[in-house]
This record gives structure tokens, sequence and C-alpha cells, in this order.
């Protein structure tokens, strides 16, 4: 595992004062003068800066592969969810297959419509039926697509 921190990355602030062990995600690295890695993390609602040294990763962002695995294990997913009206029932998959398409050529606009749609047409269909089985496999991966949108766009 590549042990070096990155945008996007959950760390816990291993440094004594008021942000001990408080965890957070990298949102910004940069390097000072001296050539020291400079780590902007987002604690909360606030930004705070500190030296890699003082981090320990937790967490490291999904990779391009990961959040390709994550879409085709939702895809697995979509022919369980009985209860989906005829149209979301193509254009669903179709989405999934189109977001695979354009996260390797990192099209920021084509992934944002893309997953806004999906995330559209799982939260309608999760107000329908929220205890269904296949929302165990759906949630975690489709949480991991939002965090790699998030921080590689």
């Amino acid at each position: 595992m590549n042990n070096r921190i990155e945008k996007g990355d959950i760390v816990v602030i291993n440094k004594s004062g008021k942000h001990y062990q408080q965890v957070g995600e990298v949102s910004e690295v940069d390097y000072n003068i001296f050539f020291v890695k400079i780590v902007l993390v987002k604690l909360g609602n606030q930004e705070e800066t500190f030296e890699e040294k003082d981090l320990q990763l937790q967490t490291k962002k999904p990779s391009l592969q990961e959040v390709i695995t994550s879409i085709d294990k939702i895809l697995e997913q979509v022919d369980q969810i009985s209860h989906l009206p005829t149209q979301e029932k193509v254009e669903l998959p179709n989405r999934l297959k189109y977001l695979k398409l354009d996260i390797p050529k990192l099209d920021k606009q084509l992934i944002k419509n893309n997953f806004d749609s999906i995330d559209k047409i799982l939260a309608a269909t999760r107000e329908i039926d929220s205890s269904a089985s296949f929302w165990q496999e759906i949630d975690p991966n489709l949480e991991k697509i939002s965090w790699w949108i998030r921080t590689s766009l």
C-alpha cells in the first residue's frame, strides 16, 4: 500500500495539541520552501495545516481501479431491484456503464452528470424499499465512487 499522504486520503492527527487524534480528509498537499510536505486537512467545517510527519494515514482514497470495480458491483445488484420503473430499469445500467467509460477520461462534467443521475435514481428507489439486501452492496460502493469523484476532479 502506498503510504504517501495524498489529496482525498483520510488521516488522523498525531501531533499533540487541540486537534490531537482528530480525523480529517486531506484537501491539499504542498511543499514549503524547505521542501517539507505541508498538508491541508479538513476537520469538520474548518481546515488546518500540518506537516506530513504530524499525520497518520487512516484510509487511502479509492484508486481508479477500485472505483471501476465498485461500478461493476453496483451493476450486478441492479438486476435485483424489482421495483424499478421501466425507464429507470434501462437508464440506470446504461448510466453506470457510461460512468465506467467516462471515469478514465477524467471528464468532470460527464462524470458528475452521470453520477448525479445514478444517485437520484437510487435515492428514489431507496424511498420505495430501503430494507432490501442489495443496499448492503450498493451503499458502500456508491460512497466509494462519490469519494473518488469529490477528491479527484
